[in-house]
């Protein structure tokens, strides 16, 4: 065993001293991007000096190290993929990629990865691209610092900024994805970190996610997107320190959950969306410490949520704080901060005297009749949710919160 390792080690030393690295230029031996793919040997380093290179799809099959410098371009000339991975330990960084064919079949992407382990796809830029980050039964990568900026107008004509599929322990992060259908979109993708991504402007949602268990999303912000961020058909996700903000619209949301199971909502932070978060079949989830801050809806509860727990977040300005539909099916609402709480505290300690009661009258008529929200601010409203308040009839008697807070809960929101 011990003469195996040696050799492992040996045969290590050799094929890393044994690397080259080779330089593509204009005025340089090899002038072509796809040529010194082919006569590369694994483990070199290929260096691509300033200039714009107009070429079809380049293979990369064999582990290389490819860096631009001062980000040459490379110009797909709208004929399919521009770059194509198809070996384990590949690293791509510093390029401009631009011009990716667009069709109404096949998802074509600036840099497409395919059955890699190991790989690192790092400050690129990619401009004009069908699909951005294409990444397909790949595992243990790297996708960080990158700028994907496209121009989208609809959902049928554009592709996603960074698309993983079928794929295991990737670490997206520090990437900026505008102008895209999705800026992030995972399918079957487990035990991953999205960490620190800027996704906004987006046609569809900043990110979208389905069938994807054990993931986390920490320091995100999502801003402004067509219907905010999807969740859906997932188990023990992890939420924490990102931004939901001005997402804006008749079918938009801040966080959309569907089909959720076990999960932790922290430290986060709802601004200005037409529904922070929009629950549907979640269960076993924590809602803490997070802010709802001048949304419509701060929460909104649909059919099927069991057993989860709404403590110590901060409810400021919404025009409904919860809307909920069905029995209390073991929801727990304690300790949280309410700006419409009009209780006392007369002993001092934080926590107010009596119950406070978050869904209002008004919240359970335009939930049956959403023609109703236009009355929103009148009079007539005022009057029926005081005259609930004073004895309710329509509204969950058991919903309640019996320790409001009279302080804001201190958020660690490093979004």
């Amino acid at each position: 065993m011990k003469i195996e390792k040696l050799l492992i080690i040996g045969l290590l030393l050799a094929s890393s001293l044994s690397a080259a690295s080779r330089t593509v230029g204009a005025e340089e031996a090899l002038t072509s991007i796809g040529e010194a793919m082919k006569v590369s040997a694994p483990g070199d380093t290929i260096f691509i000096q300033p200039g714009t290179y107009r070429e079809e799809t380049i293979y990369i099959d064999k582990p290389l190290v490819i860096i631009g410098r001062d980000y040459p371009v490379i110009d797909g000339m709208n004929k399919g993929y521009i770059l194509e991975v198809r070996s384990d330990s590949v690293t791509v960084k510093g390029l401009m990629l631009i011009n990716v064919q667009k069709s109404y079949t096949k998802a074509y992407s600036a840099i497409h990865v395919y059955g890699s382990k190991n790989f690192v796809i790092e400050d690129n830029k990619l401009r004009n691209s069908f699909f951005g980050i294409l990444i397909e039964r790949s595992k243990e990568g790297l996708i960080r610092g990158n700028r994907v900026i496209g121009n989208a107008v609809t959902e049928q004509s554009s592709g996603n900024g960074i698309h993983a599929w079928h794929s295991d322990r990737l670490t997206i992060s520090d990437n900026h994805v505008e102008g895209m259908r999705d800026g992030i979109y995972l399918e079957f993708v487990n035990k991953s970190e999205i960490v620190g991504n800027l996704s906004r402007n987006n046609v569809r949602y900043g990110l979208h996610f389905m069938f994807s268990n054990d993931d986390r999303y920490l320091q995100n912000r999502f801003e402004n997107n067509g219907a905010g961020v999807a969740v859906m058909f997932s188990k023990r996700i992890d939420m924490r320190q990102n931004e939901f903000a001005l997402n804006w619209g008749s079918a938009s949301y801040g966080l959309l959950l569907k089909e959720i199971l076990e999960g932790e909502i922290v430290d986060n932070t709802f601004h200005r969306n037409t529904i922070g978060i929009s629950a549907d079949g979640a269960s076993k989830i924590t809602f803490s410490h997070n802010n709802f801050d001048n949304n419509g809806w701060a929460i909104r509860f649909h059919g099927a949520c069991y057993d989860n727990d709404i403590t110590k977040n901060n409810f400021r300005h919404n025009a409904l704080d919860i809307s909920y539909k069905g029995p209390i099916n073991g929801n727990v609402f304690d300790q949280n901060y309410w700006s419409e709480y009009a209780g006392y505290d007369l002993d001092k300690n934080n926590v107010g005297d009596v119950p406070y009661r978050p869904v209002k009258l008004f919240s359970y008529v335009v939930n049956k009749t959403p023609e109703t929200i236009i009355l929103l601010r009148s009079l007539f409203v005022d009057i029926i949710n005081f005259s609930e308040k004073v004895s309710p009839i329509m509204t969950p008697d058991n919903l309640k919160d019996n320790r409001p807070l009279m302080k804001p809960v201190e958020i660690d929101d490093r979004s």
